[in-house]
């Protein structure tokens, strides 16, 4: 007889993006060693995705296990640029030592750091060999964002032998639909409006399905599931740049999202391309002033 999964609930909430509710669900007793190891660090990966960096990196300490170390690790790079370079140089250092650089959730975590810094291969040097649900899952985000539409499917092909109805398979299979767009769009729409009526509407979810909308030029409905999504996390990156690009098709003033995603998020390509564009605008028009 299988045995029951005792983190389901945590885990099924990281992966939707309902950090609060995950690290709610977190006091599980009778734990093994290694279920309270993989317990700790998606707890402080939610508070990672939380952006309580700071309290990440002060909970754990230097004796904690390797998967702890290297979500303190990622809080570390994404705590502020200066900390960068010393980050990405104790992830490889730790990559390269035989006794703990095939852990999981290290190769995880520089599958994430070597994404955010768009370095792809290096990236899938790490997390190429799968070996997890969430390793497999990442594979397919970097071959999307590679236009490789090919890997990214073989990639979802194995996590359907493993675990067709997995919720990472689930929301792997809508990413690549909205990838490959055309008729897929529809079914990607319909991938996280199951997952909202099987679990709960999350921010991630809600963004999924406005995503699709304004694939399919429903930009009203669009907006109306932005605005649920803001009401969720007023914070969310992904959910004002989402909602800049939607006033801009409805033809409604998009400063003050646009304003709140540069103020909390100043790295946000979003933010990089509308800045890159008005800096060689001031330069065209210098050039026509001269």
């Amino acid at each position: 007889m299988a045995t029951p999964d005792h983190l389901f609930n945590l885990r099924n909430n990281f992966y939707l993006g309902a950090y609060q509710a995950a690290i709610n669900s977190s006091d599980v007793s009778n734990l093994s060693q290694d279920d309270a190891v993989e317990r700790d660090s998606l707890v402080h990966r939610c508070y990672v995705a939380l952006g309580q960096l700071q309290f990440v990196i002060s909970e754990i300490n230097d004796s904690a296990p390797t998967p702890l170390q290297a979500v303190k690790l990622l809080a570390l790079y994404l705590s502020s640029p200066d900390n960068k370079e010393s980050a990405i140089s104790s992830l490889k250092e730790w990559l390269a030592d035989p006794a703990i650089g095939n852990n999981a959730t290290l190769r995880l975590v520089a599958g994430l750091v070597f994404l955010h810094e768009n370095d792809f291969n290096e990236a899938l040097k790490y997390t190429n060999a799968g070996g997890t649900m969430e390793l497999h899952a990442l594979n397919v985000q970097i071959f999307i964002k590679m236009h490789r539409s090919d890997y990214a499917e073989r990639q979802l092909r194995i996590m359907q032998q493993i675990d067709e109805d997995h919720t990472l398979t689930q929301l792997a299979n809508a990413w690549l639909d909205l990838a490959v767009g055309g008729s897929k769009i529809q079914e990607a729409y319909l991938i996280f409006q199951d997952l909202s009526e099987r679990y709960q509407s999350t921010s991630l979810l809600l963004n999924g399905k406005a995503v699709c909308c304004m694939h399919m030029g429903n930009f009203d409905e669009a907006e109306t599931l932005l605005v649920e999504a803001l009401n969720k996390d007023a914070r969310d990156p992904e959910t004002l740049a989402n909602l800049v690009v939607c006033c801009l098709h409805l033809g409604k003033p998009s400063n003050k999202s646009f304003s709140q995603l540069k103020l909390s998020h100043p790295d946000h390509v979003l933010v990089k391309r509308v800045s890159s564009a008005e800096e060689s605008f001031d330069r065209a028009l210098q050039s026509f002033s001269s």
